[in-house]
């Protein structure tokens, strides 16, 4: 995890890969602490017929802050 608090926009959305970046963490590790550890929230979107993930800035903020 990285060291320096992320910069992100409270309200704004970000991806799998962006919050994975922003983190300093891989994919696999924030998809425990989502589904199984429930630990990091996210929320869902449509697009098209698919449901996608994405996690709300403040959400990112609130867990590195938490894992620091």
């Amino acid at each position: 995890m990285t060291a320096q608090e992320p910069q992100v926009m409270a309200t704004a959305r970000y991806s799998i890969g962006q919050t994975c970046e922003l983190l300093g963490i891989h994919r696999d590790t924030l998809r425990q602490y989502t589904d199984r550890q429930k630990i990091i929230k996210c929320g869902y979107r449509t697009i098209g017929n698919r449901r996608v993930k994405f996690y709300l800035g403040s959400e990112i903020l609130r867990f590195w802050k938490r894992q620091a």
